[in-house]
């Protein structure tokens, strides 16, 4: 701990000077530590993205945005670096209740909703216990009612948690490392390429086999690239 400490007053003073390669030595020596953190992501994000370097800049500030999904100064670091990539890709708009589904859904992470749903059970718990010993008809019907409401809200939160980190264990996202690469409609090279994507570009990873992945992009457009041309988010 106490060396990750010394590593990471080493890379600050690096960055301050303006030594990015050195930073980013340092904050790599920590990871290589095991050490991780949203805080250390975004500084190499930060580094990386003074060295222009588009990939490495917004894989690190993606992985900062994982850890703490609600981060302003994280999105608009990583919104700088995305405004580097070549590809413009246009989202598939979402629409009614889908919309209002992942609003509501992705508001917490998997285990802030945890944290909700907890909270709560202890409120029904002390509102029931209340309800028991309390002798006036207005006070028991009172606690009676929050009671249930509280328990209400800590199934719902649970569920909401349950469904978040099922969304969450489902989402592969990756970020592509090679400056070119062409996306083929088989795993491998014989076929004419559909598209073409460039670093920097977010991905979703939707199947692997013999050394490619079939990946999906934001307009819902799929092809195979060669795995060790991405990047994994979730590798942590």
């Amino acid at each position: 701990m106490a060396q990750n400490e010394v590593l990471f007053k080493d890379a600050a003073a690096s960055y301050n000077k303006g030594e990015y390669s050195a930073a980013i030595e340092a904050y790599e020596n920590i990871l290589e530590n095991g050490k991780h953190s949203a805080e250390l992501y975004y500084n190499l994000g930060n580094a990386y993205y003074k060295q222009n370097e588009i990939a490495p800049s917004i894989y690190y500030y993606e992985k900062a945005l994982l850890l703490q999904p609600n981060d302003a100064e994280i999105k608009t670091n990583l919104s700088y670096a995305n405004n580097m990539t070549l590809d413009a890709i246009e989202m598939i708009p979402e629409v009614g209740f889908s919309k209002f589904y992942n609003a509501i859904v992705q508001w917490l992470s998997f285990d802030e909703w945890g944290y909700v749903a907890i909270i709560f059970m202890i409120f029904f718990v002390f509102l029931y216990i209340a309800f028991y010993f309390f002798h006036y008809s207005t006070r028991k019907r009172i606690a009676f009612i929050l009671s249930l409401f509280a328990l209400l809200i800590s199934i719902i939160a649970a569920a909401l948690a349950f469904v978040n980190y099922t969304d969450f264990k489902n989402d592969q996202p990756a970020i592509v490392f090679d400056s070119e690469v062409a996306i083929r409609p088989e795993p491998n090279e014989r076929g004419q390429a559909v598209f073409t994507l460039h670093e920097g570009t977010k991905v979703q990873v939707l199947e692997t086999l013999d050394g490619y992945q079939k990946i999906q992009i934001a307009d819902g457009k799929a092809g195979w690239l060669p795995m060790d041309s991405i990047k994994l988010l979730k590798d942590f």
